[in-house]
């Protein structure tokens, strides 16, 4: 009496195509993300693999906290490097962030 009756509606027409439409946002967000943050990422991963792999006695390196110096020995994961005449700090290889030209620590 006092409520009156609710009837459902039609679906409009196209409703199956708004279906696709919806899910266009998410889809268009993630292809930016992957371009912009991943892919980027991903190749930077690949540049630093390439650079600890080539990685060599004699070789002029830039630690994580900013020490450099010379590499002395290479073991599998464990690089010794001479910062100062007779003074060398053993580091993981994943410490070493740039490998430096030949000569740069003698201009330093």
């Amino acid at each position: 009496m006092w409520i009156s009756n609710a009837f459902a509606q039609a679906p409009a027409a196209g409703a199956d195509a708004g279906g696709l439409m919806s899910f266009l946002p998410l889809i268009l967000m993630f292809a930016v993300l992957y371009f912009i943050m991943i892919r980027p990422q991903m190749k930077r991963q690949k540049e630093t693999k390439a650079m600890l792999e080539a990685l060599a006695v004699g070789d002029e390196v830039v630690t994580v906290g900013g020490i450099m110096g010379k590499v002395t020995a290479l073991k599998d994961q464990v690089v010794t490097v001479e910062i100062s005449a007779g003074t060398e700090v053993q580091l993981q290889k994943g410490a070493i962030t740039t490998v430096l030209p030949k000569g740069t620590l003698k201009s330093a």
